[in-house]
């Protein structure tokens, strides 16, 4: 006879997460004329070949349902130098895109320019998990730069240029 399983408590879960260290993403798309967006942490490569990513998106989001009814999405791997455009997107602003510096990528979808990379994608999948969406993508555009990359651990922010390496 086995036992029963008690799942974690929700404040686990949190203190558990917290000790993973993620990069800082910024997902955006068009919505018909008006660019949305969003930040998101729940963003990894799936395969090289063909190129394909998954980003998870609560459905509760503001930006959710466009991303839902869009083709493409961007994802912008965020920079040291762009702690406002993270703070920005992480908010319920009507307007993120107000004084941000972005063009549209060859699909449409925005690239927020001093990004550490951007990844332009076309949607292939959209797979419901609770409360959340996760969209499976297939890359059709990509760029990097010199920039540092940001990452996030334990509801801080850190440069991730300067980490030092273990030996």
């Amino acid at each position: 006879m086995s036992a029963l399983a008690i799942e974690p408590h929700i404040d686990l879960m949190k203190q558990v997460n917290r000790q993973f260290v993620t990069g800082v993403t910024v997902v955006t798309a068009m919505d018909e004329d008006r660019p949305r967006g969003l930040a998101v942490n729940a963003f990894s490569s799936i395969t090289l070949d063909p190129a394909t990513v998954m980003v998870c998106v609560q459905r509760t989001s503001s930006t959710h349902d466009c991303l839902f009814r869009t083709d493409h999405l961007a994802i912008n791997i965020l920079s040291t130098g762009q702690l406002d455009v993270v703070t920005t997107f992480a908010g319920k602003s009507d307007d993120k895109f107000a004084d941000l510096d972005w063009k549209p990528g060859p699909h449409g979808s925005p690239l927020i320019a001093g990004s550490s990379a951007q990844m332009e994608t076309e949607i292939r999948e959209r797979l419901q998990a609770s409360t959340h969406t996760v969209f499976i993508c297939r890359v059709r555009h990509a760029a990097v730069t010199d920039n540092p990359p940001m990452v996030y651990s334990a509801g801080a922010f850190f440069d991730g240029g300067r980490l030092p390496r273990l030996t």
